[in-house]
């Protein structure tokens, strides 16, 4: 059986262990009582570790400092325990190590924050990357407090348990980014409808409610405000919301699944956990028909119709 085989089926085993539904629960009630705890600066708190603001979730590339802190933390570490490295490698190793078991916090916070809306296999999947990744930074921690005491072989020992330990959780990070996709766009991205096609009638509208319909098989959602006709991705960027069973909040089309909010004129997320926009499309009133097409560039303020051209 190949090495692939091997890591497949063991990262679907553990998907499969419902056992870990009960704490993983308990743990995602946790971290809502954490954020709770925070007042009113916990949805800014939120999105900040989500990501909203970068346009992309935080959470992979600061993995990126631990674990690469603590490869380089390896590398000095066998310099100089063969007595190939310079005088001062014993002191860049704990320094790294240092910063690497900084960066580790940083990262879990943003990962468990992600972590607390995943479902079924990759939220058990996610709860074992998190818990390895919580014992890499107890035996770091532990090698950092044995390097300020001069024992630097059982400081080398639990480094290199430590690192054992990264590697196997950065594979189920993997799995979890590349099987589940967790923390990727779930959104449409087609660029059809290139041409204008109708997709409902304006009587079909109630002003102020979202509209699901299909424009070429692709989900949209029509809503009407204050006599205008906006249409924006039906699939929420995060993981696929049905937008068309949301609602209007200060103007914002909320996702029902996990509250993320995003603007109707140019689909950026407003409120996490969602990161990514929506796609938004061009509108027209044709013979009491609403037409919609897919607009390339939907970073900018979309361009909408008025109910009021339905009249003429």
């Amino acid at each position: 059986m190949s090495v692939r085989s091997l890591l497949e089926r063991a990262s679907g085993a553990v998907g499969r262990w419902q056992v870990l539904d009960a704490p993983s629960y308990q743990v995602e009630h946790a971290i809502s009582l954490t954020y709770l705890l925070a007042g009113r600066h916990a949805r800014r708190l939120q999105d900040l570790a989500h990501g909203v603001w970068l346009g992309h979730p935080v959470h992979p590339f600061l993995v990126t400092v631990p674990i690469g802190s603590w490869t380089a933390a390896a590398l000095l570490d066998g310099l100089d325990a063969t007595g190939r490295g310079g005088p001062g490698t014993g002191a860049a190793a704990r320094t790294v190590v240092k910063l690497g078991v900084a960066g580790a916090v940083a990262s879990a916070a943003t990962g468990a924050t992600d972590w607390q809306h995943a479902h079924d296999e990759a939220r058990r999947v996610g709860l074992v990357h998190g818990a390895l990744n919580t014992t890499a930074l107890a035996l770091y921690t532990w090698s950092l407090a044995d390097r300020k005491r001069g024992r630097t072989s059982r400081a080398r020992a639990t480094a290199a348990a430590g690192y054992a330990v990264v590697l196997t959780s950065g594979y189920l990070g993997g799995v979890l980014s590349y099987r589940h996709r967790l923390g990727t766009d779930h959104a449409v991205q087609a660029n059809e409808p290139r041409r204008f096609v109708p997709v409902a009638d304006v009587s079909e509208l109630v002003d102020g409610e979202p509209l699901a319909v299909e424009a070429d098989g692709v989900p949209v959602v029509l809503v009407a405000t204050d006599g205008r006709v906006r249409a924006v991705g039906g699939s929420c960027p995060h993981q696929s919301g049905p937008l068309g069973e949301g609602w209007l909040h200060q103007g914002e089309l909320v996702c029902p699944w996990h509250g993320s909010r995003f603007s109707l004129d140019t689909g950026e997320p407003a409120q996490g956990p969602a990161t990514a926009p929506l796609p938004c499309y061009e509108t027209r009133i044709r013979e009491g028909r609403i037409e919609v097409r897919r607009r390339a560039h939907w970073r900018t303020p979309t361009a909408v119709t008025t109910l009021e051209e339905a009249s003429r």
